[in-house]
């Protein structure tokens, strides 16, 4: 409880909004250090993967719960009662009072979770089918690197992984964690629904289920392939014969409607408010920044860095000879997919 309320006390900012953002970020980088440790001295990635997947989640879960965290420290110190940790239920049904949680908040948080989840089981998933130790960084997190066979080998570097990690996440998150950043009294002033919750939920389902089915669609793929059940070389068919990436294209996706909701709170004037940027001339751009920052370096990643370039060329080099395979790279788009 001292250590609690000694960073608590470090990172107690004047403004509402830094004073939950900021420690939820150095958060991030953290759990990853904690984690970058004993993984370096083992020279082991076992965790790796792992440790991002709990980043991911435990971040977001104190975004939620650090202003109740200082309310009860606060409590404590005065000598009084410690006032309840505010109900997720009660967000969802408006009940949650000047304390609690705005729906928003608690959606796409838990939005995050459910997906990570997900990603994290298809990855477990996937590994048991090809029958691989350790799949490193595969799909969202994929970076220019795949193995951490020479990496793990110089404690710089290995913890520079980590590092990147951190990074990755808190860039990723940042449209939640700005969200849930604002005091509840500022979101309070907001309408029950708006437009842009209504597209940004749709967003995320609608990515999130293209996701999934793609990864599935490719896992029961490989599966048949193994047990001998076909012998082709590249899948065509189902969402993969609609996009050559449609897994990318639905991560892509829910992250742009992650932002799109997180987008209409930070550049509404509640917002700014709770953001502590309502007399700025500038306070919409950088809100609509913080949302943004996520699809785009998200998609920038797949485009330019790790997931469609490495498997493009991967595939080129592989099958870039066969007439079948250039009629379905010339009829199946790339990202966008054709119904």
């Amino acid at each position: 409880m001292a250590l609690l309320n000694s960073l608590l006390h470090v990172t107690n900012f004047r403004n509402p909004f830094i004073r939950t953002l900021v420690p939820s970020i150095s958060a991030a980088f953290a759990v990853q250090a904690a984690v970058a440790v004993p993984s370096i001295l083992a020279q082991s990635e076992r965790f790796y993967d792992l440790s991002g997947s709990l980043t991911y989640i435990s971040v977001t879960a104190l975004s939620l719960y650090l202003p109740a965290l200082r309310a009860r420290a606060a409590a404590s110190l005065a000598g009084k009662a410690q006032p309840a940790l505010p109900s997720l239920l009660d967000a969802l049904t408006g009940k949650g009072g000047p304390n609690g949680l705005n729906w928003r908040q608690v959606v796409i948080s838990t939005a995050v979770a459910v997906w990570e989840l997900i990603s994290f089981s298809e990855l477990s998933r996937m590994e048991r089918i090809l029958g691989i130790k350790h799949i490193s960084l595969v799909q969202e997190r994929e970076l220019t690197f795949q193995r951490f066979d020479e990496i793990k080998k110089s404690p710089p570097k290995f913890f520079g992984a980590f590092m990147v990690q951190a990074t990755w996440v808190s860039l990723c998150l940042m449209p939640v964690l700005a969200l849930n950043s604002i005091p509840h009294v500022a979101l309070s002033a907001l309408p029950v629904i708006g437009v842009t919750d209504i597209i940004g939920l749709l967003l995320f389902a609608g990515g999130l289920t293209f996701e999934v089915t793609a990864d599935r669609q490719k896992n029961a793929w490989v599966q048949a392939k193994k047990n001998k059940e076909h012998d082709e070389d590249f899948l065509t068919r189902g969402l993969w014969g609609k996009s050559r990436h449609p897994n990318y294209f639905g991560e892509s996706t829910l992250w742009t409607g992650i932002a799109t909701t997180a987008a209409g709170v930070l550049m509404s004037n509640a917002g700014q408010l709770g953001m502590g940027l309502a007399s700025t001339s500038y306070g919409g751009i950088l809100g609509l920044g913080m949302a943004a920052v996520s699809p785009a370096f998200v998609t920038f990643l797949l485009f330019k860095v790790s997931g469609i370039p490495l498997s493009e060329n991967k595939y080129d080099e592989k099958y870039g000879d066969r007439k079948d395979y250039q009629e379905w790279k010339k009829n199946t788009p790339m990202f966008f997919p054709k119904f």
